[in-house]
């Protein structure tokens, strides 16, 4: 027998080009001899579809792509994700499924059991549990077919569940296991998932077959490397990560091999290609094109232009230079020559006059009072206002340069340097800017070095550095990470040889500035827990606040 897996870059609810690029793959995966072709979870709504699920329309639409589907099963089996209406009255109205799709019927449709509500899942929200745990025969061969997380508790070990839903599946004595799967991207994961895989088939003895998506879904990146395993836990097979494939494999051969063959995977190699395809998606997917940033000179907004250049072209990307008499010459210097190394469009537009006329008609109120926050953030919302000018004038799409090092802490401005469409960085910590600008000048200077060694700065105020008010980034970025990431209390950072008045003053800054980040563009996720829907905080909570 032979099985294709389709990973592919859905839409979320565009159901005529999803069914087009599955009909595709269909008619590939026979011209290849496959018997099987699987596509990933909810392939035909796209995944997550959210709150789309409570549409009648938008689940009859999906019916309706199941029923195509259903008449392209001629000749080759078809495993597709998609939602059912639950028949009982009692619980959700909707099952997460699995269908299998066989001499144009459906032959057999397994419900999903474990749903995640953790980080940025939400499935209870929408669905009912499966109860139900079977197989599917078809010519001739047992499988047990299961939706993503239901292969996640091994054993009945996940302290998440009660259940398991292959160790019912499992009595039946099937030949395979079929996973269909919408696992998100982040770099910690994929070995993670190679070890589930691993644990599950071992546990079985048969082999696995998992299809995952690829693409971006607003801040959801999904990278494929889809997984075929055999019976003894080798891999078999590890799909590209980021890039749409089909691919056929005889199960006898799957089965017979000894071979382990995993992809080498370096972080931030893997970093690059997520923002890039997120960025590539956002704009695809909304029918936008062009891009703008503002461009200081630093290295946040210059690893920003060149993620931009490389997802959407040089020529889509306009960068706008926007110096205040607090900007230093090289860093008016550094990012013209860093446009000019992309090709990128920019321009130049001094606010000094702009500043001095707000101060002037504020001179009355803020007359005798010191220099300070109100004055540095006049000037980074003023350029905000200009770079929105210019993105409503000639339909360009902001884009947010912030990292997550300076979203945690509070240090941006609101309707200013916040402003953005998408947060292209806003899951990096600054230390991880660095190490991604090292990178994309790997193999030729890109980004002008002076702003990779000079101090970070905003140029604010005269002389000002980063430095002035928050900790060196290679300590402020680890006791965040143990914060955030690893949810750990201040005792335990203290632990770790941390002063504990670094660390409640840090932790502070985090919790205060919740409110700030609930105003934050979607930021495109690429570790365990990125700000937005996977982090859920109380604006007004008082934990780690102070009095």
């Amino acid at each position: 027998m032979k099985i294709a897996l389709a990973q592919l870059n859905f839409h979320i609810g565009n159901f005529d080009g999803n069914f087009k690029k599955m009909k595709s793959a269909v008619a590939k995966a026979k011209k290849k001899g496959a018997d099987i072709i699987c596509f990933p979870e909810l392939a035909v709504t796209g995944y997550p579809p959210r709150d789309f699920l409570e549409f009648d329309d938008f689940i009859e639409l999906s019916n309706q792509t199941i029923a195509k589907l259903t008449q392209l099963a001629d000749g080759i089996a078809i495993v597709v994700g998609a939602p059912t209406k639950n028949p009982v009255v009692e619980g959700k109205d909707l099952f997460n499924s699995a269908y299998f799709l066989a001499d144009k019927k459906i032959l057999h449709i397994t419900h999903k059991a474990l749903l995640p509500t953790y980080d940025i899942f939400d499935e209870y929200r929408y669905f009912e549990p499966g109860s139900s745990f079977g197989t599917v025969t078809y010519k001739g061969k047992k499988i047990a077919l299961s939706v993503c997380e239901d292969i996640w508790n091994v054993g009945n070990e996940n302290p998440l569940y009660t259940i398991c839903p292959l160790d019912e599946a499992a009595k039946e004595q099937p030949d395979f296991i079929i996973n269909i799967s919408a696992s998100p991207f982040s770099f910690s994961h994929p070995d993670d998932r190679l070890d589930i895989i691993r644990e599950n088939t071992r546990r079985y003895k048969i082999p696995l077959f998992y299809v995952n998506h690829i693409g971006a879904q607003t801040e959801i990146i999904f990278a494929g490397g889809s997984i075929v395993a055999n019976q003894d836990g080798d891999i078999f097979d590890e799909m590209p990560f980021f890039k749409e494939q089909i691919k056929v494999y005889d199960l006898d051969e799957v089965k017979a091999s000894k071979a382990n063959k995993v992809r080498k995977k370096e972080k931030i190699e893997m970093i690059y290609q997520a923002l890039v395809l997120g960025l590539k998606d956002y704009f695809g997917k909304l029918g936008f094109s062009k891009a703008i940033l503002g461009l200081s000179g630093g290295i946040d907004s210059a690893v920003v232009a060149v993620l931009a250049a490389d997802a959407l072209g040089a020529d889509n990307v306009r960068c706008i230079l926007l110096p205040s008499q607090f900007s230093s010459d090289h860093s008016v210097n550094d990012a013209r020559v860093l446009a000019e190394n992309l090709g990128a469009q920019y321009d130049i537009i001094p606010i000094e006059s702009i500043y001095g006329a707000f101060m002037e008609e504020l001179d009355i109120h803020f007359r005798g009072l010191p220099f300070g926050l109100a004055e540095e953030n006049l000037q980074a919302r003023i350029r905000g206002t200009l770079l929105m000018a210019f993105s409503n004038k000639f339909g360009n799409i902001l884009l947010n340069t912030s990292n997550k090092s300076e979203a945690a802490v509070g240090y941006g401005t609101l309707y200013g340097d916040m402003n953005g469409g998408l947060s292209v960085i806003g899951d990096l910590y600054k230390t991880e800017v660095f190490d991604l600008a090292n990178y994309i000048n790997r193999e030729e200077e890109r980004i002008p070095s002076n702003i990779l060694t000079k101090p970070p700065s905003a140029e604010l105020r005269p002389d000002q550095k980063d430095s002035d008010s928050l900790p060196d980034y290679g300590i402020l970025d680890t006791i965040l990470f143990e914060y955030i990431e690893n949810r750990k209390s201040p005792k335990a950072i203290e632990a770790m040889g941390f002063d504990p008045k670094l660390i409640a003053r840090i932790l502070r800054m985090v919790n205060i500035n919740e409110f700030k980040r609930y105003q934050m563009p979607p930021v495109l996720r690429v570790s365990d827990k990125a700000f937005g829907i996977g982090r859920r905080m109380p604006i007004v909570g008082k934990y780690l606040t102070g009095s």
